[in-house]
């Protein structure tokens, strides 16, 4: 018969071994302010970027990637938002890119 201190110390290793279960987390990106943006308060900066382009390629049904001209535009954003800490990124990549609405 396993002993209780056996059983708790199973249990105890047994949870260890287990992968922990990461939270869903969702974020607005439309609320995300250059601040968070720069200051990866929020996710990676290269993450945010990453999913700005796609959400404004979709809007406008463009597939093509053009990575030189993406490492450009986020180059811009950066500097744009250290210059408007407390605006929204999206906001200034419309400024900056005239992204469609």
């Amino acid at each position: 018969m396993l002993e209780p201190k056996h059983f708790i110390r199973g249990l105890a290793l047994l949870s260890l071994a287990m992968p922990a279960a990461q939270a869903q987390v969702q974020i607005d990106a439309s609320k995300i302010t250059c601040e968070q943006y720069l200051l990866f308060k929020v996710a990676d900066p290269r993450d945010i970027s990453i999913w700005l382009s796609g959400y404004y390629h979709g809007k406008t049904n463009n597939s093509v990637l053009e990575v030189q001209a993406f490492k450009d535009h986020v180059e811009k954003l950066k500097s744009y938002c250290r210059a408007n800490l407390q605006e929204p990124v999206m906001k200034g990549v419309e400024t900056l890119l005239g992204a469609a609405k």
